[in-house]
């Protein structure tokens, strides 16, 4: 968009506007509203007040335009329904409200674009706008095309655009043609159609276009922005003659696109007022009288026994930073930090330079910049070409130290050369590149051999494929290849994905989302544009090609699907067999005795492995209540070694000195939750944690264990289970976070 617009939208509101045609559901005022909506909405999210909006209705009950009001005939039924200005949000609701059929036929379209074009000269003047009136109709009223010809000439004379977008009108070039089509909805399209011909600037388009066109995301092209203007130099020119130095300016090449912030508003009520750590922003703009802005405000307390309560305010100027040095704070004062911030001074330095063929693209840290010589100098011109070509010939990058502003932080910057050619221009890019300490260097077992505990090296293995599965995997990749699977106009292989087809789904789809709301807050939001999920999935039509290498990948990696887990207290887990192959809980769990005779030297003494029931130990708890639930028979089972950990935890808490032993009760009571949720028996961990808690807070586990309590249950998230962590928990989310408070 301009720095300025004035456009105009003219919608018909006729009482036909109010059929469905042509299989759709929604009748033709809401399907062209579709259009509209979304083109102020965009306008009322970029909050300029430079981009202008007005509405004009067609076919309207009543009468309210100036032109009617100075008693010239021929716009009867014609109605302003919002000024020329910046639209709000508050606008943006009046005006839906006004937006319905109406009962007449009497408006006239040609009458309607003379209300907007006057709207826009008289709001313009002789200034610099961008103008544009957008006709929204389906060409089922009457038009009166004896003073078109005057209306096009007084639109070439303002440069105002007109935009004709037609409900079910025939358009050649997008393939749409309506059939049994009315003889005067015809002769409409025709006149509409021969005005737009003789604009100079003029558009003529079915709204079934249109709206399709609308699930296109809309890119925000980046503005030239300088953020650079000094010396490049090579070497230093304050100290030796032969440094070179010459002027240049730097601007943004890229710029990274982010999710739209949302911002913090409270609910209007008459009745209540802001709480103590949050007012209301009174000069913010939201949008009506509903919401309003939240301004934060802390304040801060330490410790005082002569303080009224105990406690004692202090200015956010008297703290200090502290930084934690093992379980220890140290105080870092502003003088202090003062010695650990670089002295720099604005530069942009080349330090060296590196072949093409030893850098790494995934080395690139950020946005992309783009390095000119200053205007209107051409030393600085031609120093820079200079270096431009020797780096191209030499195939070679520039490495770059930068430092945007005295007292900012240094940059390492990558200059790539890019010499003129017949449609570019000269320039170097830049990109960011990470110091040493910012590479982490990561080391893993080679895809190709095993290597033994010996040092030796295994070339088949279980672990590594065979020759059948590398020669269906790279059949597999062939056959799916996309770089040539897409069309070009011609019907020729092209790329299938092309980068500037290509969206963030979650960016588009959240300004799809809020411009939906913005629009209509009670209607319910739209599924995700076909063109966003285009690319989610491989195309049909290619996994088909492929079936055959599909089905053989398949065969050779020995694929197989895994089949669903049985559901239930008891069935949730599968047996792992050892690779003994022997079974061990069986053993242990054996109702017979088996004897074992002693090793060399020993007495002939038996030693007897019981079918009694096991007892967790407090050294071993973990994998010893694991090890009894899987091997549990019934419900008592389970709650006998709940009942067990239970105790474990109650031993540690109260048998701690001080709180050495809280992170190791905290890890028993965290796999005792998580098993007992995953066996669906939350009841048995929920009545347990209550008594834990009443436990703790009264001093029953030897003295005051409420820092567990907080420190560890309450903040490690040991709490109830609630129904939306388990269906068969009857705890609700309410009580549990009462229950931790």
């Amino acid at each position: 968009m301009a720095d300025k617009e004035a456009t105009v939208y003219v919608v018909d509101l006729g009482e036909s506007m109010a059929d469905c045609h042509n299989g759709r559901d929604e009748s033709d005022l809401d399907f062209g509203m579709r259009y509209v909506w979304d083109k102020i909405s965009t306008t009322v999210a970029a909050s300029r007040k430079t981009w202008t909006v007005g509405v004009v209705g067609i076919n309207t009950d009543d009468t309210d335009n100036p032109q009617n009001t100075k008693g010239l005939d021929g716009y009867d039924h014609i109605s302003v329904l919002q000024g020329l200005g910046p639209m709000t949000m508050s606008s943006l609701r009046e005006l839906r409200s006004a937006i319905r059929p109406s009962n007449c036929y009497g408006g006239d379209a040609i009458s309607a674009i003379v209300v907007a074009l006057t709207m826009i000269e008289e709001f313009t003047k002789k200034l610099k706008y961008t103008r544009r009136v957008i006709l929204v109709t389906n060409g089922e009223s009457p038009i009166d095309e004896d003073s078109s010809s005057d209306v096009v000439a007084r639109l070439n004379e303002s440069n105002i655009e007109l935009i004709v977008i037609g409900v079910d009108f025939d358009d050649a070039d997008y393939g749409f043609k309506e059939e049994d089509k009315s003889s005067a909805k015809a002769k409409n399209e025709k006149i509409l159609r021969k005005m737009v011909d003789q604009c100079n600037n003029g558009v003529f388009g079915t709204m079934e276009q249109a709206v399709e066109e609308l699930a296109v995301p809309r890119i925000k092209p980046v503005r030239p922005f300088k953020a650079f203007d000094g010396p490049l130099t090579l070497g230093d020119p304050s100290k030796y003659p032969s440094a070179v130095s010459f002027h240049v300016e730097r601007y943004f090449k890229t710029k990274r696109a982010v999710v739209p912030p949302a911002s913090t508003v409270v609910v209007n009520n008459d009745h209540g007022g802001p709480s103590q750590t949050e007012t209301l922003d009174e000069d913010t703009e939201m949008g009506g009288n509903e919401f309003s802005g939240v301004k934060h405000m802390r304040t801060y307390r330490v410790n005082d026994p002569d303080a009224p309560g105990g406690k004692r305010d202090i200015e956010f100027e008297d703290l200090a930073k502290g930084y934690q040095y093992g379980r220890t704070v140290v105080p870092f004062s502003e003088s202090d930090f003062s010695v650990t911030k670089l002295e720099t001074t604005k530069s942009f330095t080349i330090i060296g330079f590196v072949p093409f063929s030893s850098y790494n693209p995934f080395l690139n840290m950020g946005e992309t910049g783009i390095i000119v010589a200053q205007k209107h100098n051409e030393e600085a011109e031609l120093g820079l070409s200079a270096l431009i070509h020797a780096l191209h010939e030499l195939e070679s990058y520039a490495v770059a130290r930068y430092v945007q502003k005295d007292g900012t932080q240094p940059q390492l910057f990558l200059l790539k050369p890019n010499p003129a050619t017949a449609d570019d221009f000269e320039c170097l890019y830049d990109v960011p590149l990470p110091f040493a300490e910012d590479v982490r260097s990561y080391q893993f077992p080679p895809l190709d051999k095993v290597l033994t505990v010996t040092g030796g090296t295994l070339k088949e293995h279980r672990l590594l494929p065979s020759e059948d599965l590398k020669q269906a995997m790279s059949d597999y990749v062939d056959a799916m290849d996309l770089s040539g699977f897409g069309e070009d106009d011609e019907g020729k292989p092209a790329e299938y994905a092309p980068i500037d087809e290509m969206y963030n789904p979650a960016i588009h789809r959240m300004n799809q989302a809020i411009r939906a709301r913005a629009v209509d807050p009670e209607a319910p939001i739209g599924p995700p544009a076909e063109i966003l999920m285009r690319f989610s999935k491989p195309p049909q039509k290619l996994i088909d090609h492929a079936k055959s290498e599909i089905n053989a990948l398949v065969d050779a990696a020995e694929i197989k699907k895994v089949p669903a887990k049985a559901k239930g207290r008891l069935g949730r887990k599968e047996t792992v067999k050892p690779l003994s192959g022997l079974d061990i809980d069986a053993l242990l769990s054996s109702d017979t005795s088996t004897t074992a005779r002693g090793g060399r030297g020993s007495s002939g003494a038996a030693r007897v492995i019981s079918g009694a029931a096991r007892v967790i130990s407090l050294d071993n708890a973990v994998p010893e209540f694991k090890q009894m639930l899987a091997a549990a028979a019934d419900d008592d089972a389970v709650e006998d070694a709940a009942r067990q950990m239970g105790e474990i935890v109650r031993r540690l808490v109260r048998d701690s000195f001080a709180d050495l032993w809280y992170p190791r009760a905290a890890e028993v009571l965290r796999v005792m939750r998580e098993e007992l949720v995953a066996l669906e028996v939350p009841g048995l961990y929920n009545r347990f944690v209550e008594g834990l808690k009443k436990s703790m807070l009264s001093g029953e586990l030897d003295g005051d264990r409420r820092e567990m309590w907080f420190k560890y249950v309450v903040a490690g998230r040991l709490g109830l289970v609630t129904g939306e962590e388990s269906e068969v928990s009857k705890v609700t989310a309410e009580e549990a976070k009462v229950f931790v408070t």
